[in-house]
């Protein structure tokens, strides 16, 4: 637990053009509630495409359940939106837009997950799977390939509640 704090303050550090959280300018694709320091719309962190693309990223290319042969995902990396957010808690519940809901570790933002918002390069539409996808790094490690990370991975993330 030490260490996803200290990476949180870590990169909270290096966010720093992120830090004032302004609202945001275009359509809201994400927002994050609950245990967080830093807010931009009444009690919650709201986000635009644009803003999530201005955090540090991530593309990957691996096979996962849900396409054919492998794919190639892109998006900010979990743990940047959670310092972005001065996230404080432990867990994260992550609602999609039919509100399914997963619970996952806010640890899990160590193994460079991402939230993808692409898909081989074009962004990723609701029909799609978007506008944003839990995606772990199932090409960097091959013992995140099974049932208790994939019930993890959701698709068309609308909201993350940070809580204890």
């Amino acid at each position: 637990m030490k260490k996803v704090l200290v990476t949180l303050i870590a990169s909270l550090i290096s966010a720093t053009s992120v830090l004032a959280l302004d609202p945001p300018t275009g359509p809201v694709v994400l927002t994050v509630k609950g245990e967080i320091s830093w807010t931009n719309a009444g009690n919650t962190a709201q986000f635009d495409l644009a803003m999530l693309e201005k955090l540090k990223s991530r593309k990957g290319e691996m096979e996962t359940p849900w396409t054919e042969g492998k794919a190639t995902f892109e998006g900010p990396l979990l743990r940047e939106i959670l310092a972005a957010v001065g996230a404080t808690g432990t867990s994260l519940k992550v609602r999609a837009l039919n509100d399914y809901a997963a619970d996952v570790p806010a640890e899990d933002a160590e193994l460079d997950t991402i939230l993808a918002t692409k898909l081989d390069g074009k962004l990723m539409s609701v029909r799609d799977k978007g506008p944003l996808m839990l995606v772990y790094p199932f090409d960097l490690d091959a013992d995140l390939y099974n049932e208790k990370y994939f019930s993890r991975s959701v698709w068309q993330i609308k909201e993350i509640e940070v809580g204890q």
